[in-house]
């Protein structure tokens, strides 16, 4: 079984965030980028896969700015096969819609066939939450979302679900769509030997037009502002008091 699993590149989730001073969009000057967690993730998974016999191969694929050649080498560093880079944007300001994204991962995987794909629940910049739920609706494909463990059986797939009762584990035919969650695994560490073997394995550029995928934006950001500041709370001295506040300052009953 062959494993695909889409890679983003995004501002290192240790890295403070800032809104650029005209609010046109986030600063990214001299900023850390990296691969978003929820990916990381979902390539441990798929490495595991292969570890236990369940996938031979594992393609990594990273839509958006040429930069995120980085975030597929460390991809192909941690233990992917081989990894497509289809570039989308020429300004990193730039983010790919996921509907645009899903389209071009749909001819992907029309190319690819593989037999499960393994993507992260989200990313953490614009935290859409979309794509996964695009691209299985594209393809026509089963879907398990929020996934916090995953048991491949053959032609059918486990997936144990994060939702907001607790969990719920439902089983899904193959081919797949599974979006990971954070309890799924810990990613590991890629080593320095591995790290200098991902430069010699096989990375393919393609471009939207090479399938026919129009990425024009559908919408338009009118302004990007920082979120207000956290006012200090109070201490109440009785109920009737906190039932005041309620009513009176806060507007909440």
């Amino acid at each position: 079984m062959k494993v695909l699993v889409p890679v983003k590149r995004v501002i290192d989730y240790n890295v403070k965030v800032r809104v650029k001073a005209d609010g046109t969009g986030v600063d990214l000057a001299n900023v850390k980028m990296s691969m978003n967690p929820f990916d990381e993730i979902a390539v441990e998974e798929a490495i595991r896969l292969k570890e236990a016999g369940k996938a031979e191969e594992i393609v990594a694929v990273s839509i958006g700015v040429k930069q995120a050649q980085e975030t597929l080498r460390t991809a192909l560093a941690m233990g992917a096969d081989r990894a497509i880079l289809v570039t989308a944007a020429e300004d990193i300001h730039d983010d790919i819609e996921p509907l645009a994204v899903a389209k071009i991962l749909k001819a992907v995987i029309d190319e690819e066939q593989p037999g499960l794909v393994l993507c992260g629940k989200q990313a953490i910049d614009n935290d859409q939450n979309a794509t996964g739920q695009m691209l299985s609706a594209l393809l026509g494909w089963s879907q398990g979302t929020f996934a916090s463990k995953l048991d491949i059986d053959g032609d059918t797939a486990t997936v144990t679900r994060e939702v907001d009762g607790g969990l719920q584990t439902i089983k899904v035919r193959m081919p797949a769509i599974v979006t990971v969650d954070l309890r799924l695994n810990e990613p590991r560490y890629a080593s320095l030997p591995n790290i200098m073997k991902a430069k010699k394995k096989p990375l393919d550029e393609k471009t939207p037009a090479d399938y026919g995928v129009d990425t024009t934006p559908r919408h338009q950001v009118l302004k990007t502002a920082e979120p207000r500041e956290r006012q200090a709370g109070v201490k109440v001295g009785s109920v009737d008091e906190l039932i005041a506040k309620l009513k009176d300052e806060a507007g909440v009953l």
